[in-house]
């Protein structure tokens, strides 16, 4: 009888897991090619991507880091490829992908909260992570830094495996995991101080117990895979004079700009920092006071379960990534906290879990009611995907009915995205006539003005930057709208003899 009440209970939770998946499913799949950002980065993601399929042209790098002018390994670029492919080399595709991984979180924290706490901890934080909306938002478009919560979790479950539960082999995934983290962003450098102090206490519990000779040497093939897989940023500094061995070196000297050595200062900023991680995961917003609430609930997470010693790994987790961002001068921007979500949401199940069901149920419906009134499904789609499509399109059109050659494209945005690769994407794949590239400004005849921000940019022709001034002087031969936008086309001298 005890059996059957067992499997009826665990059935239950089974399906009520599957209720919050459906959920997660729901509220990142919704509309997703309306919602879906498509900007300069994802322009120039596919169009990369897009050369590799059709040309064989082989990735060494991924993308370049806005700080640091470093460049990311192309891992995430070869991730993209098949989706790409499969999605007829649609745009949507990638974005598909990265809406999978934001399920395959859901479920990874539903697994690791099972196994290190309950049942309940699991189903929590996996509710939690479905209807985050900062995490929603995360998971509706291509971009490297949004595939680091799973791997980051991934890393972090593994290391349990192989700290409590001695399996070696698990390394071999590990290497292929924290490589996965890299190549998504390099904040996931703040995960690598855990592993190795956790890995460092897995051998010396392995030690007591006479080290096995397997795990050395799977010790070593899992330092080997890490190192090949990053071995394409290797290939490409040993091409270029060591650019981005040299970007990391001024990054982290030029410390007046960017990192702040002296960590006790940290300590100081980390309210701050704590504030903003929960008040992102709650409400999508950078300050909300009502997130210090959480603080409380997180203490009573680490006395209750300070025999833990999960919780001992998660709270090394939280405070060494907490520290990192603390210490840095710039501005801590919201996907920076990727490789850190599963931590927090894991504390905050946790907490939520051991409160009697007088003050349960009140304070999970509130944390999803938070959740649910900052999801972006209830304000209008952006169509950032449909306006790219549909601008290059009409610049498709003027140039084959104008007979325009040597053309090129700029786009001023409130982003800087001035060489218009979300829309440079679509002549590329679609229209006949090519633009010229990126660095052919200065030959372009006719030059087509994306001009999304007319109050940034109130004089399209004597705007001071590169794309536009190389090819100058300039007139406007034709204004026209398209969607939401007005389109210029600069000439050199006017359009079939008229001004139109």
């Amino acid at each position: 009888m005890k059996a059957l009440v067992q499997g009826v209970g665990l059935k239950k939770q089974f399906w009520l897991f599957w209720v919050i998946l459906i959920l997660a499913a729901f509220l990142r799949f919704y509309r997703l090619p309306s919602y879906m950002e498509f900007l300069g980065d994802q322009g120039r993601d596919v169009i990369i991507v897009r050369r590799f399929l059709t040309q064989g042209d082989l990735m060494f790098i991924g993308p370049q880091t806005s700080v640091g002018n470093m460049y990311l390994g192309p891992w995430y670029y070869y991730l993209m490829a098949p989706f790409l492919l499969l999605a007829n080399l649609n745009p949507v595709g990638p974005a598909i992908m990265v809406a999978l991984f934001g399920l395959a979180t859901v479920w990874l924290i539903w697994r690791v909260g099972r196994e290190w706490f309950d049942e309940k901890v699991g189903l929590m934080a996996a509710l939690l992570m479905a209807v985050s909306p900062v995490v929603i938002y995360y998971s509706i478009f291509s971009w490297n830094p949004n595939i680091m919560p799973f791997f980051a979790l991934l890393s972090i479950w593994l290391v349990w495996r192989i700290w409590q539960k001695g399996e070696y082999k698990r390394m071999l995934l590990l290497a292929l995991s924290l490589a996965m983290v890299l190549n998504s962003h390099y904040l996931g450098l703040l995960l690598f101080p855990v592993v190795g102090i956790f890995l460092f206490l897995a051998w010396l519990k392995s030690k007591k117990n006479n080290l096995p000779q397997f795990s050395i040497q799977y010790s070593i093939f899992s330092i080997l895979i890490f190192f090949v897989l990053m071995s394409p940023l290797a290939l490409f500094d040993l091409r270029h004079n060591f650019a981005n061995l040299n970007a990391f070196k001024q990054f982290f000297t030029i410390r007046q700009t960017t990192v702040n050595f002296k960590f006790y200062k940290g300590f100081f900023k980390l309210p701050e920092i704590f504030n903003q991680l929960y008040a992102q995961l709650l409400v999508r917003q950078d300050f909300w006071r009502p997130a210090y609430i959480v603080l409380p609930l997180i203490l009573l997470a680490l006395w209750r379960e300070r025999k833990n010693r999960a919780m001992m790994l998660i709270g090394a987790w939280l405070l060494v990534g907490l520290l990192g961002l603390a210490n840095y001068k710039q501005h801590v921007y919201a996907h920076y906290y990727g490789f850190l979500w599963p931590a927090a949401i894991l504390f905050l199940a946790t907490s939520i879990s051991y409160l009697n069901l007088a003050l349960f149920l009140p304070t999970a419906t509130l944390f999803l009611y938070l959740s649910l009134s900052n999801w972006h499904g209830r304000w209008q789609p952006v169509y950032q995907f449909k306006r790219a499509k549909l601008v290059a399109q009409a610049i498709c059109r003027r140039v084959q009915e104008e007979e325009l050659t040597g053309y090129n494209l700029v786009n001023l945005a409130s982003y800087n995205d001035f060489r218009a690769l979300a829309y440079r994407y679509f002549l590329l794949k679609d229209c006949p006539q090519k633009p010229l590239r990126i660095d052919q400004y200065p030959q372009a005849k006719a030059l087509f003005i994306v001009w999304e921000d007319p109050t940034r940019y109130p004089d399209p022709v004597k705007t001071d930057i590169w794309e536009v001034q190389s090819g100058a002087p300039w007139r406007v031969a034709e204004r026209f709208f398209v969607f939401d936008t007005k389109v210029l086309i600069l000439t050199k001298s006017r359009l079939d003899g008229q001004q139109r």
